[in-house]
């Protein structure tokens, strides 16, 4: 029984841990840094870690109970995954950044302001007036939209995005688990419920995450007028700055796989971790 509550207790607690790997937080905030409702950065969170926890279960139980070896160059692979997403990530980050810059910065301050708006749950800031055709773009044409219009059919398609950035992200880390498990348990099936249970901590761990990027919008809520328009394109910012992070940080993931462990080269090179 005490065996039992260690592995639940050190599994949930590795899980939450693994969580707050730069690469992940740095993935959950490109993707949530708009988000401002406390429950839907809650589900990014959520499906991050269920996508997390799927890769680690099918790939970390090939391993635990077939004794699959996973050669270099796969494995190396696997985590270039991973550096190309945040590659993605960013790109897309920078860019609705810069499609929401003003058209033009001459225009008269009297009629033309910014502020955030929506359009469903892409929420962005442009300067604009009022008047239909003073707005840069319509509804239907911002990131968001198009996807909708792609997507939209399938009912759960607002969490697939995190879902398959966290499976991605599983790809990169199982078999690292997967081999520390082996080395202090012996038993296949203490092993395989040690990732289920460090699948469940890392869930609990990243909702935690989003939830506090999520929760850092509602405190520029309770500023005054004049302190809120001061803040009011915080968000786009914020989205900015991860989109850069993202950006920087996958490009030299890129390079430290393709190049310093051999990726790209006659002598790959991986140790799992």
């Amino acid at each position: 029984m005490l065996s039992f509550l260690s592995i639940i207790a050190v599994g949930f607690a590795l899980g939450m841990r693994h969580a707050t790997d730069p690469d992940h937080v740095i993935a959950v905030t490109t993707i949530g840094s708009r988000q401002r409702k406390l429950s839907r950065a809650a589900l990014i969170g959520a499906f991050w870690g269920i996508g997390h926890t799927l890769t680690i279960l099918v790939v970390g139980s090939l391993i635990i109970l077939f004794g699959v070896v996973i050669p270099a160059r796969i494995g190396l692979s696997m985590e270039l995954s991973v550096g190309l997403m945040l590659v993605i990530l960013g790109i897309v980050n920078v860019q609705a950044f810069v499609r929401d810059l003003p058209a033009s910065p001459d225009d008269s301050p009297s009629l033309l302001h910014s502020h955030p708006h929506s359009h469903g749950d892409y929420v962005h800031t442009h300067s604009h007036s009022h008047a239909p055709e003073t707005h840069p773009h319509i509804a239907n044409k911002t990131p968001l939209a198009l996807l909708d219009r792609l997507f939209g059919k399938i009912g759960l398609y607002q969490q697939i995005r995190p879902l398959v950035i966290g499976i991605v992200h599983g790809l990169a880390g199982s078999a690292a688990v997967a081999l520390l498990v082996l080395t202090t348990i012996r038993d296949p099936r203490w092993a395989v419920a040690y990732l289920l249970v460090f699948g469940l901590g890392t869930v609990a761990g990243m909702m935690l995450i989003t939830m506090s990027i999520a929760s850092a919008f509602s405190v520029f809520s309770f500023f005054g007028q004049k302190q809120a328009a001061k803040t009011s394109d915080f968000p786009r910012k914020l989205g900015l700055a991860s989109g850069i992070l993202s950006l920087a940080f996958g490009l030299f993931l890129v390079y430290q796989i393709g190049f310093a462990s051999g990726l790209f080269t006659g002598h790959p090179n991986w140790t799992p971790r």
